[in-house]
């Protein structure tokens, strides 16, 4: 009577290939937007994966400016920060950061929607977002 041997390989942290993916942001979703940016950052649309090990790719988003809420959100959402001393709450709505630090916000939006563990740092270190059309990485985006 054969055996037969049931094994699942593991993919290894050294034969992980990383793409990188352009997204852009101009009259998109943030909501809509962020989910396809978490998956893309966690690995999760490739066939191996697996939640315990990183796999994702790295992700640029360019025109991060002109991201759009749905609702009322965009007039009554607010962002609070505390830096931990007496009288060091602070708030900033929508679309002042949106003028400001528009990177902010994609960032605090992706962060939210990575599972809250060891990994999520590494991944967030992949993101790369870009207020306006321009960007730095021309010759890596669009590689495999």
């Amino acid at each position: 009577m054969t055996h037969l041997t049931h094994s699942t390989k593991s993919v290894r942290q050294e034969d992980v290939k990383r793409a990188w993916h352009l997204i852009d942001l101009k009259g998109a979703v943030l909501g809509r937007s962020v989910g396809r940016i978490s998956t893309l950052l966690q690995g999760k649309h490739k066939t191996d994966y697996a939640p315990y090990s990183d796999m994702g790719d790295n992700v640029v988003v360019i025109n991060a400016r002109s991201v759009k809420l749905t609702g009322k959100k965009a007039a009554t959402k607010t962002y609070t920060s505390y830096s931990g001393h007496p009288g060091g709450l602070r708030k900033e709505t929508f679309a002042g950061l949106q003028k400001t630090n528009p990177e902010k916000i994609i960032r605090h939006a992706v962060s939210g929607m990575l599972p809250k563990n060891t990994l999520r740092d590494k991944r967030l270190a992949r993101l790369f977002v870009f207020p306006e059309g321009n960007h730095t990485f021309q010759n890596k985006v669009g590689t495999k």
